[in-house]
This record gives structure tokens, C-alpha cells and sequence, in this order.
């Protein structure tokens, strides 16, 4: 897709994005875990979108965080800075970049986050700038769902062409390939991450018409008009309760270090 469209998606979606997508707590009190030896954290969230997760971030990490918050939409900023301010949250700084050049020094960061993004960015290009600008003994956490569990969710199983017109995101060969390319970084362990969902079919309508994934973007206007209806079909051929609809999303992070 064109970057002017997908910055326009993400323009459009920016003030509802948190009500549309469901926010884990799961990795980052598994990401709190692994910091407790920190006193202070200088960190940097990329691709941070309206702030759901630095949200979490601030809550369990509290005031020894430093977070810097980039994203290459300003409306996804803006919508971040109300947010964290409404909070009550100061100590972060909201910056508008791209991942493949992040305007940081090197080794002046202790860890950087990416959630849920990875898929948006040139990813060796993005693996080099972290190499550079994390400090030694550095963490890098991606937060990322694979193509074959994208496969398996409910959009995978039942929305037709979901899967087929989702390319970019990535299996964990391949990801373990381009981080194994950059010398200066090294997969620590590899974490899974599975959840029960419960929804309704007139909750997942109206997070599919307001394209709570970019990747209904990729549809033509007839494509995705006939997979909403065939998707309808398929729901209620599966299940019974039409207001009570379960299935599992799973998810995996990678913890990645930086080498001396």
C-alpha cells in the first residue's frame, strides 16, 4: 500500500484506535520483569500509534520510565499526548519520525519497544538504527503476531481474503534471519503469547467497517462489501451464541539484545 494511504488510514482512525483494538498486559508485565533491575529507564516506543500501550507502560513501570514516543502520524500523536497528559504522566517526550531513522544519539537508549508495528517498517533498515542508538547490554522488544497466527484468528479463519491480502507480516524463521544478519544484535528468548477473545458479531462488524486492521485497506470497495456478508455467513454457521463469539489470538515478542 502507499504510505500516503496508510498514513491517511491511520489520520482517520487516530481519536477511536484504542476502542477499536484490544491492548495485552500480558508482554509488558513480562517486559516489567525483565527491567527490575533498572533504577531508571531511558527507552524509546516506536510506532507507539495513540499511546495504548505506553499507557501500560507508565502503570507498571511508573516514574523511574523515560519514554520517548514516536510515530510518522501526527494525529496518532496528538491523540498520545492528551491522553498521557490526561493522565497525569510528564515524563515523556512525543517525537514524529520514521523508524528506519530515529533521531537518537548512540548508546543512549536502555531499551526500545515496538508493538504490533513491525510489519509497518523497512525492518533490517529499523534493526540497524536500534544497533546503533541502544546502549551495551541494551533491550530490544518486538511485540508482533506471525502470518500463520494471523492464519488462525478469527479474522484468518473467517473474513475472506484476510489472510491472503495480509503479506507483510512476517514468519519467525524470517525474522530470526534479519536479526541474525546484524552482527550487533542477538535474540535473547523468544516469548508466546495466546488469548482467550469473547466478542459479538455486531462488535466484530463494526471493528472490521472501521478497519481496526490496516490490512482492510487492501480490499477494493466490492471485495470487501462481499466479505463482510460472507463473513456474517460464516459466523453464524460456526457459532451459536452470536453475542458470545470466542476464539484465540496469539502473539509472540522477541527479546533482543545488544551486543558489546
Amino acid at each position: 500500500m502507499k504510505m500516503e494511504k496508510m498514513h491517511y488510514h491511520f489520520s482517520k482512525i487516530a481519536h477511536r484506535y484504542r476502542e477499536l483494538r484490544i491492548t495485552d498486559v500480558e508482554p509488558v508485565l513480562f517486559i516489567k520483569k525483565k527491567l527490575k533491575k533498572y533504577s531508571k529507564i531511558v527507552a524509546a516506543d516506536i510506532g507507539c500509534g495513540e499511546g495504548r500501550y505506553d499507557l501500560k507502560f507508565f502503570r507498571h513501570l511508573g516514574k523511574r520510565l523515560f519514554l520517548y514516543c514516536v510515530d510518522a502520524n501526527k494525529e496518532m500523536l496528538k491523540n498520545l499526548k492528551e491522553s498521557l497528559i490526561k493522565h497525569n504522566i510528564k515524563n515523556f517526550k512525543a517525537i514524529r519520525a520514521f523508524a528506519e531513522k530515529l533521531p537518537f544519539k548512540d548508546n543512549s537508549l536502555d531499551c526500545i519497544f515496538t508493538f504490533n508495528a513491525i510489519h509497518h517498517f523497512d525492518f533490517p533498515q529499523f534493526l540497524k538504527e536500534c544497533s546503533h542508538i541502544l546502549k551495551d547490554n541494551g533491550y530490544l522488544f518486538i511485540y508482533t503476531r506471525l502470518r500463520s497466527q494471523n492464519r488462525r484468528n478469527i479474522w484468518g479463519k473467517y473474513f475472506p481474503l484476510f489472510y491472503e491480502k495480509e503479506k507483510r507480516l512476517y514468519e519467525l524463521e524470517e525474522l530470526r534471519n534479519m536479526i541474525k544478519k546484524n552482527n550487533k544484535l542477538k535474540i535473547e528468548s523468544i516469548e508466546y503469547f495466546k488469548y482467550a477473545r469473547v466478542s459479538s458479531l455486531n462488535k466484530l462488524l463494526e471493528q472490521a467497517k472501521n478497519h481496526h486492521y490496516s490490512t482492510f485497506n487492501f480490499y477494493t470497495k466490492e471485495e470487501f462489501e462481499d466479505s463482510i456478508e460472507k463473513f456474517k455467513e460464516n459466523i453464524k454457521r460456526n457459532f451459536k451464541d452470536l453475542k458470545n463469539i470466542n476464539w484465540f489470538d496469539e502473539n509472540i515478542l522477541l527479546v533482543v539484545r545488544k551486543e558489546k
